[in-house]
């Protein structure tokens, strides 16, 4: 399981790609960017934790099913993978 400072390390190195990527000049989509380095494990870590089941990850996300599907098949995870 993922100490706080693991999520700590992480943010801090988002948050220094961030500053590259303003810092650079080149025009792209930051937004979207972070939404998806943010999101995959984000719905990872609440399928993890519910063994699985979408409708219950979902939830605990604050998201409809039908959204988290979406989610899901876009990113390519499987929720077999925690299934008990």
């Amino acid at each position: 399981m993922e100490s706080n400072a693991d999520n700590r390390n992480y943010l801090e190195i988002m948050f220094e790609e961030l500053d590259d990527m303003f810092g650079n000049g080149k025009r792209i989509a930051i937004y979207k960017t972070i939404v998806e380095k943010v999101e995959k494990p984000l719905i990872e870590k609440a399928l993890a934790r519910t063994f699985g089941n979408q409708l219950k990850a979902a939830k605990i996300l604050g998201i409809n099913r039908n959204t988290l599907r979406a989610k899901v098949s876009k990113y390519g995870i499987s929720p077999k993978k925690w299934k008990i």
